[in-house]
Formats: C-alpha cells, structure tokens, sequence
C-alpha cells in the first residue's frame, strides 16, 4: 500500500461506488441487514461501503452485484 495519501478523487469515486449500491438495493427493496447475511458481511460493513468508508474488496463487490441481482459494472459506473 502506497505510504502516500490517496488522490481525493479516490475516496470521491468510493463513496459514488457506495450509492450506486445503495441505490440498487434500495430499488430491490432489501435491508442492509438482509444484503449483509446474503454476502456473509456484517451490516455495519455494508453501512460503511455504502458510505463510502470502507474500501470493499472486488470478492465483496463481487458478491454485493450477486445479491442484487446486478452486473457488476453497474456499481462501479
């Protein structure tokens, strides 16, 4: 991991990363709870990449597009 901070467009892109999820489990009508039990994380941890305060590893996203029935691109546009 580079020892410099990152570039603000990094947390930036996180955190639209975060409502894109958001956005597609709310159209799915699913609580983070049930996001979470569905991908094997805790909700805060959903919470958090929602946020965008938590920097998701692809396996998570990964499963997150699974749950949601939606090709991952869709999150990360």
């Amino acid at each position: 991991m580079p020892s410099d901070p990152l570039p603000d467009w990094v947390p930036a892109r996180r955190r639209q990363i975060g409502d894109q999820i958001r956005a597609a489990r709310s159209e799915q009508k699913i609580s983070q709870e049930k996001l979470a039990e569905a991908v094997g994380l805790d909700r805060k941890t959903v919470n958090r990449i929602e946020q965008g305060a938590h920097s998701a590893l692809l396996d998570h996203l990964l499963l997150i597009a699974d749950a949601l029935d939606v090709p991952l691109a869709d999150l990360v546009r």
